[in-house]
């Protein structure tokens, strides 16, 4: 790591030159780069307790995850999980989840199942520690891994999104390849990774893909459902114990949502605990599912085995799934409000109030099916060791190689991008070449050429803005992703999408420059044409590096189209053209020494008039071009300034960028322990007793309204009445 004393960065930022904003600008930007560049490794996912781990401990000497792919298991219990919104407003409280309890296990498919807005994707955020965090939220509940109490930090899982987010231009096994140097280093060769890529390809499904490219709006490429399993394929490189799907199903016809859901059920019998939320599966779909969980208005109609069970135990209330209907289709019927009136609104909500109260009384019997005992838990608990938790080894400059290889790719890829924008340069030039068509020595073309110059930088700079924010919040998501995991810092990140987008960015102002030059006849000597190119790309890749900031700072590329262009507008304003510098209000002074087209305006001023005579009559007249550039209070200034100028804006911008990405770091909701009197005791799983049963049949024959409401439920006494507790562990 280097160190650098507070006199070596003043000497460095003394040496860039300036002096005032712009001074203080180079010091903030040359203090972020010393710490882009000598900053610590990848950041690590947070450790569990020290408590924890010695409880997970077991006979492993490695902190590490293993290579090998292997699965450890884990099983996941939550209880009483409440969760709630309150609007300040009108200072009230929504309820999302209302003591909701369960558990998944290992080698079993469970799924999340019920009408829109019944809170699956809430649940499914909560247990994988994915709950955006919001003051306006309330999360409490208790959540234990193998019977131990701890958080989603204590294994290692996958969380599969509703959106499939990938790089483009990359083919499906360019993106595992990648994906696997970055997420397992511990890998010691190449083969080794090819081999365990292909594995991946061969497991799910992609074979027939896995040269293709991933393609997006523009261009077509895989399918949506092979979008998805190869989201599942990149959360599987980590071999995570638990895998979180939110509605994997959601866009994808009926062939492809089985393929996904057969992959699932796949993956679960290889050993993962999977847990998925769904909305209303076809029947083959439902087939394959272990056992559900089934939530209306956020509380908890039935959690058990799937299959029959359920509709053996809505039948014990008279709700009869009728032959040849699928029984998903059913259960979403049962559990769901009807709208169609008002007597169908409070008929079926009479109805939902009765079933989630019978299922909290009676729940302590109708659990699952096979409960692991805790022999077997404490055997898998030894299991669950500190290489769980996942440790990301890897040299700085070795993740800069990769996130280079694949930001090239990227670049250079985009065919259908760089055409537009290739056509776009030169039609441009040709617009502003005829225009202002062979350009004399007039006194009238004066103006002409300040009216070039201006547009020359304007149509720079926004086409280089609008590319980057249409583009960069999207790649954000991905990069936020990757970032949870551990994969990467943002210094390789930031660095390698500047190196990789040179070459393609300064091939436009080339293009626009080697048509524009020579049709208004500027300047024409060699030198000046490669200086005014060279300006117009140091302003573009400046004018990138505002984009990269402003869709670091909106949440959307909406928003960022919105800012983008109208902050640009405030740096054309003061661009050196309409308004003087001399005459500026003194609060604005500042705005033209930070506006990049004010800079490169300069820059193609001095470039373009400095030593060019014009033709004269009278003693007013402008005879040469530094009278020009004293009317412009350019006088006295060189190219070399403008260049550094624009380089200390391009890192300020970059800078900027980098303390956003890392400030804006998605946060999430921590789970905080329910009050003690709501804190339901362990207890053993129970049995149906010869009794029950008896009582469970006599209901077939009570009508609905009477089996609706709770006071005709024969149950026990209130004080014999055990709390829902699912047994397993």
């Amino acid at each position: 790591m280097v160190v650098f004393g507070g006199k070596k960065v003043g000497q460095v930022v003394a040496g860039i030159g300036g002096n005032g904003l712009g001074q203080i600008l180079a010091a903030v930007a040359t203090a972020l780069l010393f710490r882009l560049f000598s900053g610590p490794g990848p950041a690590l996912p947070p450790e569990a307790d020290q408590e924890d781990r010695d409880d997970f401990a077991g006979d492993s000497k490695s902190g590490e995850s293993t290579a090998d792919g292997k699965v450890l298991p884990v099983t996941i219990r939550w209880r009483n999980i409440n969760c709630s919104l309150s609007d300040k407003s009108s200072k009230s409280v929504r309820f999302l989840l209302k003591n909701v309890s369960g558990e998944a296990k290992p080698g079993r498919l469970l799924a999340i199942m019920g009408p829109s807005g019944s809170g699956k994707t809430t649940l499914l955020n909560v247990l994988a520690g994915q709950m955006m965090a919001s003051p306006r939220v309330h999360l409490s509940g208790l959540l234990e891994v193998n019977g131990k109490p701890s958080s989603n930090k204590a294994y290692k899982f996958a969380y599969v999104r509703q959106e499939d987010l990938f790089f483009s231009q990359l083919t499906v096994r360019e993106t595992l390849s990648l994906a696997a140097e970055l997420q397992r280093l511990e890998v010691p060769s190449v083969e080794e990774r090819d081999e365990y890529v292909n594995t991946l390809l061969f497991k799910l499904g992609l074979v027939s893909c896995a040269d293709t490219r991933i393609g997006d709006a523009k261009v077509r490429g895989i399918s949506g459902g092979e979008k998805k399993r190869l989201s599942l394929a990149c959360e599987l490189i980590a071999s995570p114990s638990v895998i979180f799907a939110d509605e994997p199903t959601t866009g994808l016809d009926a062939f492809q949502a089985e393929k996904v859901m057969e992959t699932l059920r796949q993956l679960a019998q290889d050993g993962h605990s999977v847990i998925c939320s769904i909305h209303q599966p076809r029947g083959s779909v439902y087939s394959k599912f272990d056992d559900i969980v089934l939530l209306t208005e956020g509380a908890l109609v039935y959690a058990g085995p799937a299959h029959e069970e359920p509709l053996a135990y809505f039948s014990k209330f008279g709700h009869h799934c009728p032959d040849h209907v699928n029984p998903a289709e059913f259960l979403a019927d049962l559990i769901s409000i009807d709208y169609s009136s008002s007597e169908s609104v409070s008929s079926s909500q009479k109805r939902i109030d009765g079933l989630v109260d019978s299922f909290s009384l009676q729940s302590s019997t109708i659990l699952y099916a096979t409960p692991i005992t805790r022999r077997e838990v404490s055997r898998s608990g030894m299991q669950l060791s500190k290489k769980t938790i996942t440790k990301k080894k890897g040299g700085w400059w070795r993740q800069f190689w990769l996130l280079l290889r694949r930001a090239w790719m990227q670049a250079s890829r985009d065919g259908p991008t760089n055409k537009v924008r290739a056509r776009m340069s030169v039609a441009s030039a040709i617009i502003f070449g005829s225009v202002f068509w062979r350009m004399g020595r007039s006194q009238t073309s004066i103006q002409d050429r300040m009216g070039l110059l201006q547009v020359a930088v304007i149509n720079t700079a926004m086409a280089a803005l609008t590319k980057t924010v249409g583009v960069f919040p999207k790649e954000r998501a991905i990069v936020d992703r990757e970032r949870a995991k551990g994969s990467y810092k943002l210094g390789p990140y930031l660095l390698s999408k500047l190196l990789a987008e040179i070459p393609i960015g300064a091939a436009f102002p080339l293009m626009f420059g080697a048509v524009l030059y020579p049709m208004a006849r500027l300047h024409p000597t060699l030198s000046r044409f490669g200086r005014f190119c060279g300006i117009l790309t140091v302003e573009s890749f400046a004018a990138s590096a505002m984009g990269l900031t402003v869709g670091a700072m909106v949440p959307t590329t909406e928003a960022a189209m919105a800012v983008g262009p109208s902050l640009m507008t405030v740096f054309l304003v003061f661009g050196g053209y309409y308004v003087n510098a001399d005459n500026t209000p003194i609060i604005f002074r500042w705005i033209p020494r930070v506006s990049l087209i004010r800079w490169a305006f300069q820059g193609l001023c001095i470039n373009e008039f400095k030593g060019l005579q014009f033709d004269h009559q009278n003693s007013f007249d402008i005879q040469n071009g530094e009278q020009a550039l004293e009317r412009l209070s350019f006088g006295g200034s060189r190219i070399r300034e403008t260049v550094i100028a624009q380089s200390r804006i391009l890192l300020f911008w970059y800078s900027t960028t980098y303390l956003l990405l890392k400030k804006n770091k998605p946060k999430y909701q921590q789970l905080e322990l329910p009050p003690p009197d709501q804190i339901q005791p362990e207890q053993p799983l129970e049995t149906f007793t010869t009794y029950q049963v008896e009582k469970y049949s006599q209901l077939e024959s009570l009508p609905i309204n009477q089996v609706e409401s709770n006071q005709h439920l024969e149950s026990p006494p209130i004080d014999q009445v055990r709390p829902f507790i699912l047994e397993g562990l």
